[in-house]
């Protein structure tokens, strides 16, 4: 079979030392003679996984004391209900930045009073808003750090004046993060940390238990505080890709190494789109993405598109269409994207320009 270069935006591609210790353990689970999806939970074996991949995240995110790390199921769009369940007393202010944040939003409203405090659904999610102001009466501000549809980032933790809870989805544990600036930081571990199947709470531990609804005992953070991630059975196999996972990233030095890589691989992208006379990037520039890189056809040469996309299917190019509420392309450069696959997406793009200009 020909290389491929993979660009899915999600489920991501995985270190493959991450899928070879894998598949080792769908065969025999630590020596137990067990498979790992056969595996109880309730283990010394798989005990010393959850120990393992709680450490690895703190370590990897320098995660201090005041906070835990659990794992869940139910995607991080059943997250959306956990925040306004857990958070929401009075009213709580979310910043509309594109179609999951917005989706998190209109959940917290079926709980309580929530409304955009700014929003750049005006432009099509193509910028972050700037210059807000955090009214200092909300039970707390929720942001979704990363744009995957739309290709937009916020690159930097926010001073935020109340509590404050991000949506890291896509972009967690690809730069350096400063944990105590947040109440929760929450996501799916399918674009960057692992395969789908689990989710990743990072929780003050004292927010927690400050309104006054009662809260089902599934949808309560200290209930899984309490039983380590492990009050019901846990996605296990899901959770042992992300420990594999988390010790490959700490193996190349962690997260500020990969941040470097990350930024490498996005410039080289970024800067063929911008030198490129076929191709426009449709993010404000000031707010593009590391992870997700958005881009169409430049004024004049839309109807090349389709010759573009089946010219880099070809060259062996995976996942590079863009969303279907867009169009365009996208190319997802999560962490285990290599530079050789960038640097082939942008020789494929050269060699396209030369035969069409």
């Amino acid at each position: 079979m020909s290389k491929v270069h993979v660009f899915n935006a999600g489920p991501c591609l995985l270190p493959q030392v991450a899928i070879d210790n894998t598949i080792e353990a769908l065969k025999d689970f630590s020596g137990t003679g067990v498979s790992l999806i056969s595996i109880s939970h309730r283990t010394k074996e798989w005990d010393a996984v959850m120990d393992e991949t709680r450490a690895l995240w703190k370590e990897l995110l320098h995660i201090p004391d005041t906070h835990e790390v659990v794992f869940l199921g139910g995607g991080a769009s059943l997250q959306f209900l956990y925040v306004a369940m857990n958070f929401l007393e009075k009213k709580a202010a979310y910043l509309d930045t594109g179609v999951w944040a917005h989706k998190a939003l209109v959940e917290a409203q079926g709980i309580g009073e929530a409304y955009a405090i700014a929003c750049s659904k005006d432009k099509n999610y193509t910028y972050v808003p700037k210059g807000f102001e955090i009214p200092k009466d909300i039970d707390y501000l929720h942001i979704t750090t990363n744009n995957t549809i739309y290709g937009t980032e916020i690159h930097e933790d926010l001073d935020c004046p109340v509590p404050f809870i991000a949506d890291m989805s896509s972009d967690i544990m690809s730069r350096p993060v400063d944990v105590s600036k947040y109440d929760l930081i929450y996501g799916g571990a399918q674009k960057n940390v692992g395969p789908a199947g689990v989710i990743f709470a990072i929780i003050r531990k004292d927010a927690l238990g400050r309104v006054s609804r009662h809260i089902p005992t599934m949808l309560d953070y200290r209930t899984h505080i309490d039983k380590l991630s492990m009050f019901n059975t846990p996605p296990v196999f899901a959770i042992f890709v992300m420990k594999e996972t988390l010790k490959w990233l700490k193996g190349l030095g962690g997260v500020e190494a990969m941040y470097k890589i990350n930024k490498q691989k996005a410039d080289l992208l970024y800067g063929e789109i911008d030198r490129n006379s076929l191709f426009v990037g449709t993010a404000a520039k000031e707010d593009r993405s590391l992870m997700n890189v958005c881009f169409v056809m430049a004024p004049g040469k839309e109807d090349l598109q389709d010759a573009f996309m089946a010219f880099a299917k070809e060259r062996g190019m995976v996942g590079i269409k863009g969303h279907r509420s867009v169009g365009g392309f996208r190319a997802s450069l999560y962490n285990a994207c290599p530079l050789e696959d960038v640097q082939a997406l942008v020789d494929c793009m050269q060699e396209f320009e030369k035969l069409n200009k």
